[in-house]
């Protein structure tokens, strides 16, 4: 290209690869103008220093920024305008950054207790399990339990703490009873909910599950009749040499978030054990 020379728009279009609409709208918003316009036909011509400028637009909008946020930085009077929008858009991106993990982190473990569900029910996993439960720190909500699940575990209340200390929470909704005996036998009762925390949870409070070793089992069908699958883990675990612990979690695998039909429900009944 000869320094001196002027190229049309088409050829613009062609050597930079940018289509003569865009080039028509840098000019409309004076992004980049033509260096002369035929009086006659209205012909834009642009110089090869002009040219640069499309580049240059590229890489700003590869970067993130938008056609309005990069005209101070094309002007290149100052650092100070790169700098002050460099550091605006640093701080946008990580904000960016921050919700696309947490969507991807929820997306990512809802798929994952659906495809568990699935194994589950698929080959019938019943069985009750010795296993050592790695530690989770999950973000918690005080609540009485009365027995209607769909209530407990689509709960307005926990959307509406969750909402007012800004946290974000993914994975299953997990009960956490301090007498599972008394749950079994139906009596009125306390709970807390509890969920995986995505982010720190601050000064609110927390509580760690597992670290320690528990007896598992997985009730597949409706919550009304969970209480067969304690009865399961209570028999399991006295005839083979273990003792269970007071409380009782239950893991909400699939359930009224993913389908409204019970027996197609599958829930984790996690016990503390130790051994005689």
């Amino acid at each position: 290209m000869n320094d001196e020379q002027l190229y049309t728009i088409g050829e613009v279009s062609k050597i930079c690869n940018v289509s003569r609409k865009a080039l028509r709208f840098y000019d409309k918003i004076g992004i980049i103008r033509p260096d002369k316009i035929s009086e006659e036909n209205g012909y834009r011509f642009y110089s090869k220093e002009t040219l640069l400028f499309v580049p240059v637009i590229k890489y700003f909008k590869q970067m993130g920024f938008k056609l309005d946020e990069m005209r101070e930085f094309l002007k290149g009077s100052s650092y100070s305008a790169h700098e002050k929008g460099f550091r605006e858009k640093i701080a946008e991106l990580k904000k960016q950054e921050e919700e696309i993990h947490t969507a991807y982190t929820s997306v990512q473990d809802w798929y994952d207790l659906i495809v568990e569900a699935e194994s589950v029910i698929e080959n019938q996993v019943t069985e009750v399990s010795v296993k050592y439960s790695d530690a989770l720190t999950t973000c918690y909500l005080e609540q009485d339990f009365n027995y209607n699940y769909m209530d407990s575990i689509i709960n307005i209340n926990w959307t509406n703490y969750l909402e007012k200390i800004g946290k974000a929470i993914t994975g299953p909704v997990i009960l956490w009873f301090p007498n599972c005996r008394e749950k079994m036998q139906g009596k009125p009762t306390k709970a807390r909910i509890l969920q995986k925390i995505i982010s720190d949870c601050g000064n609110n409070p927390v509580m760690t599950l597992g670290g320690c070793m528990v007896a598992s089992c997985y009730h597949i069908g409706p919550h009304e009749t969970i209480r067969e699958t304690y009865d399961k883990v209570f028999r399991w675990t006295q005839e083979h040499g273990y003792r269970c612990g007071e409380d009782s979690t239950e893991r909400y695998v699939t359930d009224y978030w993913t389908t409204r039909k019970s027996e197609n429900f599958v829930t984790e009944v996690i016990i503390k054990v130790t051994r005689n």
